[in-house]
C-alpha cells in the first residue's frame, strides 16, 4: 500500500505530516519508527497524522502527534504549526482560526496575514498529579536526584511534561547527559521532556530541549513555552519574550495567572510531499 505525506519543518523540527482525512490511515508503532528512520525511511522527529474531529460541533480536525519511537503523545508546539499549514495548503480548509482536537485538549491555532501561526496552547499545569510528577505538594522549584548529582527543576504540563532546568549557558549545559537520565526518572511516570534554559534578558531565553522519545531536537514548541512560564513564574521575564532555540525562534507570552493560555507564534515550512510504501 502506498501512502502519501509531506515532509515538513518548524524551526528544524521536523515531521511527517499524514491526510488522514482523504485516506484511510492506521499507524502502528513499527510503522512510525518506520516512517521516521533517517536512514531506512523518511526522516523526522514525529508523525503527525490529521483526522476528522470526534466533535465537529468543537474542531475542524483532530490532531495526533507520534514520537519517533513509535509512542503516541499529547501534544506538540511546532508540529502545531506545520499542521495549520498542512491543512490549508492541501484544501482542507481556508479557515484562518482553525480549532483541533489533541489528546491534552482542544487547542486553536491561528494563522497569521504573514504566514507565521499563532498558537493558543492552552493553560499550564503545575499540580504535580496533572504533570505528572511525584511530589508531596506543588513547587515553583523542586530537587531531583540524577547522575549522582542534586538537580533544581521547573515542572509544568504544557499538554504533555516537561521539566526546566535554569543554566548559566545553554552551549556548555549537559544535555546529552542528564536529559534522558532526567526524562526516564522514576518521578516522572510518563517520561518527560527536558529543557535547559538560560534568560539572558528579560525578552530572551535561550534553550535547548531533550524530547521524550526523539532526543535532542532543533526546536521544541512545548518546551519553549515551558521555559516560558517557569522563567515567569520566578520572576525573570517579562510577560512576552523571544524564545532561542538551535533551530531559530519563537515569540511566547503569558500574563502569569494560573488561568492564562500561553500563546506561541513562530514559522511552519513545507519541504516536499512523497509516497511510501509500507
Amino acid at each position: 500500500m502506498t501512502l502519501a505525506f509531506t515532509k515538513m519543518h518548524g524551526l528544524g523540527n521536523d515531521f511527517v505530516v499524514i491526510d488522514g482525512v482523504r485516506q484511510s490511515v492506521v499507524l502502528s508503532p513499527e510503522d512510525v519508527r518506520r516512517l521516521a528512520d533517517r536512514h531506512f525511511g523518511v526522516g523526522c522527529d514525529q508523525v503527525l497524522l490529521v483526522e476528522p474531529p470526534e466533535d465537529p460541533a468543537r474542531a475542524l480536525f483532530r490532531y495526533r502527534i507520534f514520537n519517533a519511537d513509535g509512542g503516541e503523545v499529547e501534544q506538540c508546539g511546532n508540529g502545531a504549526r506545520c499542521f495549520a499549514v498542512f491543512v490549508r495548503e492541501q484544501g482542507l480548509t481556508q479557515a484562518e482560526t482553525i480549532p483541533v482536537e489533541t489528546l491534552a485538549g482542544l487547542i486553536v491555532l491561528q494563522v497569521e496575514s504573514d504566514g507565521q501561526v499563532r498558537v493558543d496552547m492552552g493553560r499550564p499545569r503545575f499540580l504535580p498529579a496533572e504533570i505528572p510528577f511525584l511530589a508531596a505538594t506543588e513547587a515553583d522549584s523542586y530537587e531531583l536526584e540524577v547522575g549522582g548529582t542534586t538537580v533544581a527543576i521547573g515542572a509544568v504540563s504544557m499538554g504533555n511534561p516537561h521539566a526546566v532546568l535554569l543554566v548559566e549557558d545553554v552551549a556548555t549545559a549537559p544535555v546529552a547527559r542528564l536529559g534522558p537520565l532526567i526524562e526516564h526518572h522514576p518521578r516522572f511516570p510518563a517520561r518527560v521532556n527536558v529543557g535547559f534554559a538560560a534568560v539572558t534578558g528579560r525578552d530572551r531565553i535561550d534553550l535547548r530541549v531533550h524530547e521524550r522519545g526523539a532526543g535532542e531536537t532543533l526546536a521544541c514548541g512545548t518546551g519553549a513555552c515551558a521555559a516560558m512560564v517557569v522563567a515567569r513564574r520566578r520572576g525573570l521575564v517579562d510577560a512576552q519574550a523571544r524564545v532561542h532555540l538551535p533551530g531559530g525562534s519563537l515569540v511566547l507570552s503569558w500574563h502569569g495567572r494560573v488561568e492564562d493560555p500561553v500563546f506561541m507564534t513562530g514559522p511552519a515550512t513545507t519541504v516536499f510531499h512523497g509516497r511510501i510504501e509500507r
